[in-house]
């Protein structure tokens, strides 16, 4: 796993004050879940529930889609990297707006990605893709195109909350195109860092896994 020593970012994160979002009635700032050594990053929107009480992203009913979806272009969460734009959880579930995902990730996104390095990003949902595209465009007509953003390629596609959210032959049609996405990102992945490891033998268990931080966390 990673060598990389994220402490003095996790510091500041837990102390930041920065926008009205951390006084929303939240626990604070989350975190990222996964390996900091990964060439592959996910970055999400913001937190919800679930992820408010653990601290990390992505471990609630997105998250548990999320890790069906990663398993079946294979990869696990503990050989990814997952963050969010937003690091504080909107009141009332809200998705974050363009200007809080901005100022966010202008204070605490553009750090982790001078630590982490990632050779290729998955934008989930429309918020991320907009800050990385640096404009307001469409995801339901950019997902699944490459574009880049400081020399690293990034494919944008849908949230998993967007996916829990429909259904019928929508569903089934937006699963696939996200297969397709993720595929095409595990890809290039690949090319760029093929010697390094993807999966593990399982899936982690992430609420289990970061029991003790939900623990430490307290309105």
């Amino acid at each position: 796993m990673s060598g990389i020593d994220m402490t003095s970012w996790l510091k500041n994160l837990a102390a930041c004050e920065a926008c009205p979002l951390r006084h929303e009635g939240n626990r604070g700032p989350t975190r990222y879940s996964g390996d900091p050594s990964s060439p592959l990053m996910f970055v999400g929107e913001g937190p919800g529930g679930v992820e408010d009480e653990y601290g990390v992203p992505l471990v609630g009913p997105s998250g548990q889609l999320l890790d069906k979806a990663l398993w079946s272009v294979g990869l696990t969460r503990d050989h990814v990297y997952v963050t969010n734009i937003v690091k504080c959880r909107p009141h009332n579930n809200r998705t974050p707006t363009l200007e809080e995902g901005k100022r966010c990730a202008n204070i605490h996104l553009v750090r982790e990605l001078e630590l982490v390095q990632p050779k290729v990003i998955v934008c989930l949902g429309k918020v991320a893709f907009q800050y990385f595209y640096g404009r307001t465009a469409s995801i339901m007509r950019n997902r699944g195109k490459w574009f880049d953003y400081q020399g690293i390629p990034v494919m944008p596609t849908y949230h998993p909350a967007f996916l829990l959210r429909q259904t019928g032959q929508e569903l089934v049609e937006s699963k696939w195109q996200v297969y397709y996405d993720f595929k095409a990102a595990v890809d290039k992945a690949k090319e760029a860092a093929p010697d390094y490891i993807y999966k593990s033998a399982e899936k982690p268990n992430l609420l289990a896994q970061y029991e003790d931080l939900r623990n430490s966390r307290h309105f």
